[in-house]
């Protein structure tokens, strides 16, 4: 692990697993803002997995955070399953740091956002809501990650 790994700095690719598309997005280089990046159409494992290398290369990623689509009540499901099979992958493969986080409504508030932006209902937005979903996992993550860390006094 390099040195910006260990202090919590440089790019977090953020992932939005899916069964059809990984919606992915990007911090920028001091971990304080999040953008959607790209959506991945699904193939297979091993390309999904060299794509998703490929980013994280591109663009200097330090961090990996992997949406946890933990059901309302908290227990884990099927798609739970997949993600942390996923995360246990990447983590493997790329040797890089990753975290599960709980994506609980993530999709829908992608879908309220860009159904605003687009003036188009929910739930019509296309592929590329994955792609904000992953910003949305990667936002509250930033955002809890802030609330962390010590205030210099």
């Amino acid at each position: 692990m390099n040195e910006a790994a260990r202090s919590g700095k440089g790019r977090i690719l953020s992932i939005d697993y899916g069964r059809k598309r990984i919606g992915v997005a990007l911090s920028d280089e001091l971990g304080l803002t999040a953008q959607p990046l790209a959506v991945l159409e699904r193939t297979n494992r091993r390309d999904d997995l060299r794509r998703l290398r490929e980013l994280a290369r591109k663009h200097g990623v330090e961090r990996i955070v992997v949406g946890n689509p933990v059901r309302l009540d908290g227990s884990a499901g099927e798609m739970a399953a997949e993600a942390g099979r996923l995360a246990a992958r990447i983590r493997k493969e790329l040797g890089l740091p990753v975290e599960m986080v709980d994506e609980r409504l993530s999709s829908w508030e992608a879908q309220e956002t860009t159904a605003a932006a687009t003036k188009t209902k929910r739930g019509k937005q296309g592929a590329g809501v994955d792609a904000v979903a992953a910003a949305v996992i990667l936002r509250d993550f930033l955002e809890r990650e802030q609330t962390r860390k010590p205030t210099k006094k």
